[in-house]
């Protein structure tokens, strides 16, 4: 969807059917999820409820939608088939929104919500609920008349039936503008329930981000409280580099039965990582470095520079390689850095401006050689290639500090006294 995107509201969006990219319907929007938020500020939207043809209610991320406009939705295709399961933290949007009764700020006022608008935010993904259509006067089934008006979100209050609690919900909110290594940091000075509390009410991507930032004994107490299927998903969320390194600390019987219950490839990706050894190249990497084939541009290499999820040590190089485009890719044929992107005109193939002379790195290459390979060539990432000359993975310098600090190097305040936090 693209920013600056019209208002919808959801009462337009119930019953309408879901396709995939090539036309065929999944099945049809039940409701939607959002998460309030303390205060006035609006909540933000985290998906949808699908009925699909089997009449399972399953869940689609805001992320997975690429489309909502002439009465459908439109997903990535990739829609994950487990049953929506609601959680503390969220709100049916037409189920629990709307027919409430709520009041206004100004005027103290009481009025019933008849509907609620979603617009996606500007240059970014996050949606959020920015509008109440309300009318005024006495609730119930049978009251038709009064005035209606549409408010902000801020002018009116009584969504939440305890902003002032301690429940999770709040907490989150404290903590919802840290970074993701500053929120783990707090979870781990929590007592061991309240920690497994609040981790259990984020939702899967902020959970993932969470728990790479956390030790170890953390990760697995956390993962172990988790419903399995949960489990799963969280570590379909996490780098697959991250999420081999949590499973390798479980015995063996855990690991196949999370590793069964993801997503076939997320789970080939971790599988793959979990035959090396830890403190080699092929342990280390991560499975999805930006890999490009040889007619690829330096307009697309900038493309693929520019997403969002991309750690910048990721985001510093593209890789070209011949067909297929995922690990293990084709021949793999050398690194354009970010610098040289910038230097050549948009139209230039890849292929011409690829740095070949830099040897790249074996699976089984020891930590002290990865160590010695980033110092010497001042990479903050290194290709891994196999015998056969394909692409396997990128070992990134963050990934390589991880091991070598002290084990408990996440426990130790390395924020200087006084400082803050940018805005």
């Amino acid at each position: 969807m693209a920013a600056g995107a019209p208002r919808i509201f959801v009462s337009h969006l119930a019953g309408v059917p879901v396709f995939d990219p090539v036309g065929d319907q999944v099945g049809r929007v039940s409701d939607l999820v959002a998460m309030l938020r303390v205060g006035r500020r609006p909540p933000r939207l985290l998906g949808m409820v699908v009925e699909v043809l089997s009449r399972r209610r399953v869940f689609v991320p805001m992320t997975r939608i690429t489309g909502v406009a002439s009465g459908q939705v439109i997903t990535t295709g990739v829609v994950n088939m487990r049953r929506f399961e609601r959680r503390p933290t969220e709100r049916l949007v037409l189920g629990e929104l709307l027919d409430r009764r709520v009041t206004l700020v100004e005027s103290g006022e009481e009025v019933t919500v008849l509907d609620v608008a979603i617009q996606q935010l500007p240059a970014r993904r996050d949606w959020e609920i920015d509008k109440v259509f309300v009318r005024k006067g006495k609730g119930g089934v049978l009251s038709r008349k009064g005035e209606t008006l549409t408010v902000e979100w801020s002018a009116v209050t009584g969504f939440s039936l305890e902003e002032h609690g301690q429940g999770a919900e709040n907490l989150l909110a404290t903590f919802e503008k840290l970074r993701p290594a500053d929120l783990a940091n707090a979870l781990h000075h929590l007592s061991p329930k309240r920690r497994v509390e609040v981790a259990a009410a984020l939702d899967d991507d902020r959970l993932a981000d969470v728990l790479e930032e956390l030790p170890e004994d953390d990760q697995v107490e956390i993962l172990g409280k988790l419903k399995e299927e949960r489990a799963a998903d969280v570590l379909e969320a996490m780098d697959p580099d991250d999420a081999a390194d949590l499973l390798s600390e479980l015995p063996e019987e855990d690991q196949e039965r999370l590793l069964t219950l993801m997503q076939p490839d997320d789970a080939a990706d971790v599988r793959r990582l979990l035959a090396y050894e830890e403190r080699t190249a092929g342990g280390l990497m991560t499975t999805e470095p930006i890999v490009l084939r040889p007619d690829a541009t330096v307009a697309d290499a900038l493309a693929r520079v520019r997403q969002q999820d991309l750690s910048p040590a990721l985001a510093a190089q593209v890789y070209v390689c011949r067909p297929p485009d995922e690990t293990p890719t084709g021949k793999y044929l050398g690194t354009v850095h970010f610098q040289r992107l910038l230097r050549d005109p948009p139209f230039t193939l890849v292929s011409s401006i690829v740095d070949s002379d830099l040897p790249p790195l074996g699976p089984d290459t020891p930590l002290p050689a990865v160590t010695s390979y980033l110092a010497a060539y001042n990479m903050v990432a290194a290709p891994v290639v196999d015998e056969s000359g394909s692409l396997l993975g990128a070992v990134t310098v963050d990934d390589v500090l991880d091991h070598l600090l002290p084990d408990d190097w996440r426990e130790t305040e390395f924020h200087e006294e006084g400082s803050g936090h940018d805005r």
